[in-house]
């Protein structure tokens, strides 16, 4: 990576401006998932122990119309405290007056949440104002927040440009892990992709094809490639205006594009439909597929088998009904098996199915930013991470 990060620059005795990614979620005021917030930890620890004042800014959800109690970053800052084992301050605003008064009066070892950056208006337009309002805040600024960092909003990229601005560590871990693989991966580099849609990956798939050995194919998606080779689907979602695409992807890719050979078939779009296993060109009519089957989780395996580096972005089915889980659970328990490999799992419903799994642990690295990492993998240059001083 060739972007400075924390360790390259004097944090002693300053206020340090740090974005984070803790649109975390939370019912009733309590955090549910603090997966996120634990993964900034690292960063926010050593600029502690460096001597600085450290104030987080995130966003939380979509808010509507400006501020919005049930969007308030004040949860996530108890949460915090819990979590860092310091006292945290929390202050209701992100720019202006109140928030320099309380930045102003911090001393080293002070950690501050600031309110919900998507509180004002100007946040998601990269307004200049607002960027340049929030870096009077701090006199560094870190960007720890991979999961908007494909986003060109002015607390991810527009302050930016007002402070020296460096990478946290996490930022840097999730830029070496993916940036190995898209630029010098131990082959064979095999990608899995899943979800739904062709078209939220075409400039993926395009990409990826030129860069791995093998790309394996499924979920949802899978179900246009089926339609666009003349397969019956029954009333399985597909995007048919995504099939002349597929068409020119299948005639593209030969042999290095792998399709499921069988699927797990529903009579409805329910938890408990009725279910059974067919191979892909016997979908009967008023029937969809769910899943992929097991014939095909064995020939993803013995693909996957002699794989040194593995990318995967999206489930292989409706991991989200159990009876249609297995088939990407299966493939979970594929790669964390794998010996001597390098499995990167993109974030969004991937990581939650990985999760769920109990397999975290085993995978070498599990991305915190779904659209962040696709855009990546594309090969887009993220605003995030290009907006940081180079080494």
């Amino acid at each position: 990576m060739n972007k400075k990060t924390v360790r390259d620059i004097d944090v002693k005795g300053k206020r340090v401006l740090m974005r984070v990614d803790f649109n975390v979620p939370i019912k009733n005021g309590v955090v549910t998932d603090d997966r996120r917030i634990v993964a900034a930890l690292p960063t926010i620890r050593y600029l502690l122990d460096q001597g600085a004042s450290v104030l987080l800014m995130s966003h939380l959800g979509r808010p509507k119309d400006g501020p919005d109690p049930a969007f308030s970053m004040k949860p996530v800052a108890g949460h915090l405290q819990k979590v860092l084992g310091r006292p945290v301050s929390f202050v209701d605003e992100c720019v202006g007056e109140k928030a320099e008064q309380v930045a102003r009066a911090m001393k080293p070892g002070d950690v501050v949440v600031l309110e919900n950056t998507r509180f004002k208006k100007g946040e998601t337009k990269n307004d200049p104002a607002l960027s340049a309002g929030m870096a009077k805040l701090g006199e560094v600024y870190v960007n720890d927040a991979f999961g908007s960092a494909h986003r060109a909003h002015s607390s991810t990229e527009g302050v930016a440009h007002h402070l020296p601005a460096v990478a946290g560590f996490l930022m840097e871990k999730e830029l070496a892990y993916l940036g190995k693989a898209l630029a010098s991966p131990e082959r064979p580099f095999i990608a899995l992709l899943g979800g739904a849609k062709i078209s939220d990956k075409i400039g993926v798939i395009q990409n990826l094809l030129t860069k791995v050995d093998s790309l394996l194919v499924g979920g949802g998606m899978a179900n246009t490639f089926f339609k666009a080779r003349g397969l019956g689907v029954g009333d399985s979602l597909v995007e048919d205006e995504a099939l002349v695409t597929a068409r020119q992807l299948l005639a593209s890719a030969g042999d290095k594009l792998v399709l499921p050979v069988d699927c797990v078939i529903a009579d409805k779009f329910e938890a408990g439909a009725q279910s059974r296993v067919v191979p892909v060109d016997e979908v009967p009519a008023g029937w969809r597929i769910l899943d992929i089957g097991p014939a095909t989780v064995a020939h993803f395996s013995n693909r996957l088998a002699a794989a040194k580096t593995v990318v995967w972005n999206g489930p292989m089915g409706v991991f989200e009904f159990p009876k249609f889980a297995e088939g990407t659970f299966a493939i979970a328990r594929v790669l964390a098996g794998l010996k001597g490999a390098t499995t990167i799992v993109g974030g969004g419903d991937s990581a939650a199915a990985v999760e769920q799994s109990g397999l975290a642990e085993k995978m070498s690295h599990i991305s915190t930013g779904g659209g962040a990492s696709l855009e990546f993998l594309e090969g887009k240059e993220l605003p995030g991470v290009t907006a940081l001083l180079d080494k």
